[in-house]
């Protein structure tokens, strides 16, 4: 049996396994055949893949002979080997024509955004291992915008005021961000549905907003659930008085298979301080603000607005090799003792992120939107 490894497309510096994973692939009784330059953008050659025993090839050849292809984005390419895995991110949810088309192809589909957020399933989240970066980068994103300092300073020229950080959404994405702002010297205050999280927010050394009458996001998997409309007015006074307030403001609000809300309105960014900062991860479903544009960044009354969905791109050596490793783990799950595939629907993480086999679409959560 064959993986194979693609490059990814232009803006896109990650790759789905550097070297070290794919010397554990091989481990598992399988060939790997590489692009060439998949992992250049990582910081790893062809001579890396070749010295771990991966075969180098072109693109063409890599999606003729895979039996399993690995890209992260979904390629641009809709004609691989009969009854090819392909596995990567795919946004079933909002890309559910894609999944029509491959379906009839007889592709069967892995999408690992959708894989079961259970203890289990840590080891393979990649939602997780991206997000924590994705929190990291963008406060340092957000340090070197912002015109002013992060910490309190006393100087003999006087004394400089610490920045205010406001974080919305304490997932993954948001507890890194606090945690990377308190050690850059920044008052923090956060924002989350969820009253579970109070305690984590508060050991990392920031200030929870509460709104009382959340919806029970407790049976959603680890996911964002909607809100009802007398909690989203609540809410949104909250997070205007703290906006007014903010310096940074750091978004991470996304509910699977629904445009991202808009928390951060345009008389909220008037209200804001010139020289301000809104970093919004939510750009590539919508985003948080009314002004958000993905992949861009825009300047509205003196606030500039970041909207960046794919900041682990920026950090693509330790992306990737999280990503990869996420990826071995999830495989040893369908590979056999004699490198073959063996995908047993009996396993909830195999059942849970396949989106398309044999011909149809599988997964519950995208049925729904037939």
């Amino acid at each position: 049996m064959t993986i194979g490894i693609l490059k990814e497309p232009q803006g896109e510096n990650r790759v789905s396994a550097l070297p070290e994973v794919v010397a554990n692939f091989i481990k598992l009784k399988v060939e790997v055949v590489v692009e060439n330059g998949a992992g250049d953008h990582s910081f790893a050659s062809d001579d890396d893949y070749k010295h771990v025993g991966a075969t180098i090839s072109s693109r063409n050849d890599v999606i003729s002979k895979a039996d399993i292809l690995l890209s992260i984005n979904q390629p641009i390419e809709n004609s691989f080997k009969n009854k090819a895995v392909v596995l990567g991110v795919y946004q079933p949810l909002f890309n559910f024509n894609l999944m029509k088309d491959w379906s009839a192809s007889g592709y069967t589909t892995f999408s690992m955004d959708t894989i079961p957020r259970t203890t289990r399933g840590q080891s393979m989240d990649v939602l997780s291992s991206q997000a924590n970066i994705a929190g990291y980068k963008a406060v340092l994103l957000a340090a070197t915008t912002y015109s002013r300092y992060f910490p309190m300073f006393m100087t003999a020229a006087g004394s400089i005021a610490p920045a205010k950080m406001l974080i919305l959404g304490a997932g993954v994405a948001g507890l890194q961000a606090i945690a990377t702002s308190k050690r850059l010297g920044a008052v923090v205050e956060v924002f989350d549905t969820r009253p579970a999280v109070k305690e984590e927010v508060m050991s990392l050394g920031a200030k929870f907003v509460e709104v009382e009458g959340a919806a029970d996001a407790s049976k959603a998997g680890g996911y964002a659930v909607e809100q009802s409309e007398e909690f989203l007015q609540r809410q949104k006074q909250k997070i205007a008085d703290s906006a007014a307030k903010a310096d940074i403001i750091i978004s991470t609000a996304q509910i699977p298979g629904k445009k991202a809300p808009i928390l951060i309105t345009k008389e909220m960014i008037a209200n804001m301080r010139s020289g301000s900062v809104i970093i919004d991860l939510a750009a590539s479903t919508g985003g948080n603000t009314d002004h958000t544009k993905n992949n861009e960044t825009v300047v509205v009354n003196g606030v500039t607005i970041i909207g960046n969905s794919n900041l682990p791109s920026m950090q693509a050596s330790d992306a990737s090799k999280v990503y990869g490793k996420n990826i071995l783990n999830f495989l040893k799950l369908m590979i056999d003792a004699e490198g073959n595939i063996n995908l047993n629907f009996e396993d909830d993480l195999i059942k849970g992120t396949c989106i398309t086999h044999d011909g149809k679409i599988v997964n519950e959560r995208v049925l729904s939107l037939c």
